[in-house]
């Protein structure tokens, strides 16, 4: 008979992970996960000591597919902040539960807003958007402060609600809250 599967600490990560996204972080156990991997719970633990373990590497392994995600622009945008800000709402939709256990679970935490604009992933997006409205770089990062706050707080209420999604109208006030905040940036410079 040949030998069974290796089951590997990357499956294991991967099985959570779907767990998290099918039924939410909170369902995330040995169990759950060893149904996945169709084996015991053995090779789930032995791969992680504690379940806590396993959900933050089920966390590390949803922030990467979030990022992915908000840099993948379905089509034209009249800026690369209105893509990524409806990606980020669109995500909440199709994606409830990774957007509860990413923004709404404990396992956010250590960061400030401050820390969060100084990541290096998003030094991209900051300097695309510093090319198309001009000004400093921290102007920019109160710009992306002022899109972020509002982005989150529809996909929040989407996520968590029955709220319709109705994408032209987030895009109009994605769009009114962006030129807003392009326009008190430029008010405080003068």
């Amino acid at each position: 008979m040949p030998p069974r599967a290796k089951i590997t600490k990357e499956m294991v990560i991967d099985a959570a992970f779907e767990v998290a996204r099918e039924a939410g972080a909170e369902n995330i156990n040995a169990r759950t996960v060893a149904k996945k991997l169709n084996c015991s719970t053995q090779p789930v633990m032995y791969h992680f000591a504690t379940i806590e373990e396993l959900k933050e590497a089920a966390y590390a392994k949803a922030d990467g597919y979030h990022s992915e995600y908000l840099m993948n622009i379905k089509s034209p945008q009249k800026g690369v902040m209105l893509g990524i800000g409806l990606n980020y709402i669109r995500f909440a939709v199709e994606e409830p539960h990774l957007f509860r256990f990413l923004f709404q679970s404990n396992f956010f935490t250590g960061r400030t807003l401050l820390e969060m604009i100084d990541a290096e992933e998003l030094m991209p997006v900051l300097l695309a958007m510093q090319g198309a409205v001009g000004g400093s770089i921290e102007q920019v990062k109160e710009i992306f402060l002022t899109v972020f706050l509002f982005a989150h707080g529809y996909a929040s209420i989407i996520a968590n609600n029955s709220l319709e999604y109705d994408e032209e109208l987030i895009r109009t006030h994605i769009e009114r809250a962006y030129t807003g905040a392009v326009l008190a940036s430029q008010e405080e410079t003068k």
